[in-house]
């Protein structure tokens, strides 16, 4: 069946997760956190991500904002920043206005331009979203904004998948989901998704029953996968 619908992971995926950290860094005043910031930004990530599976599985959703804060204050306390609650604000702040990687408008433009649905399916707040999209400027690119808060469970529930179908009416096979992470991807595979993993770090395809059928460095040719 022919691919209508492409549907995108938000965080990562669109959206550049370490930006917020990698600004805060170049900011006048903050040389001292220049040193500190990789590791910030990659334990906030990897702390966010654990906390929407644990409360997943332990029935204790709540929205991302509040697991967005809690990784981030592990990673601060991890790398010893916990008693600097104005880097902490400023952090905060700046993941409202992540920066889109450098092809995202673009590539939508494209899939626009050949009659595809496009939206955002995301673990993200529909507050969250909607700040980062009127950032990036790529509103008017996307047919819709799904948030999991509709359904009340992280990814990679099936539910959340299945917010897709609702929406456009269509089925599995019709929709093309692209996503960095790689658990992301293969749980879509095994809903019936043809999927695409960005892998742009160069990682090991994780060991699950699944794998994503197309593993991409960037974005850019997203459009031309729509056709296979």
């Amino acid at each position: 069946m022919p691919i209508t619908t492409c549907i995108f992971d938000a965080y990562g995926t669109l959206f550049d997760v370490a930006a917020a950290a990698r600004e805060a860094a170049a900011e006048p005043g903050r040389e001292a956190f220049g040193e500190h910031w990789p590791r910030v930004a990659t334990d906030w990530r990897l702390k966010q991500l654990q906390y929407t599976w644990l409360r997943a599985v332990a029935g204790a959703h709540t929205d991302f904002w509040e697991v967005t804060r809690n990784g981030l204050d592990w990673a601060l306390e991890n790398a010893g920043l916990d008693r600097d609650p104005e880097l902490r604000e400023r952090l905060l702040q700046l993941y409202w206005e992540l920066s889109a990687y450098p092809e995202v408008p673009h590539m939508l433009a494209e899939l626009k331009d050949q009659g595809m649905n496009t939206a955002i399916l995301s673990n993200g707040s529909p507050d969250m979203l909607d700040g980062a999209v009127r950032s990036a400027g790529i509103g008017a690119l996307l047919d819709d904004v799904l948030s999991v808060e509709s359904v009340g469970i992280f990814k990679p529930a099936a539910a959340v998948y299945d917010l897709v179908l609702k929406r456009f009416n269509c089925a599995p096979e019709n929709v093309l989901f692209v996503s960095s992470n790689g658990w992301d991807a293969a749980c879509a595979t095994g809903f019936g998704f043809t999927t695409a993993w960005v892998n742009r770090a160069g990682e090991p395809i994780d060991r699950l029953p699944w794998t994503p059928q197309l593993v991409l460095n960037d974005l850019t040719g997203i459009p031309q996968e729509t056709h296979r």
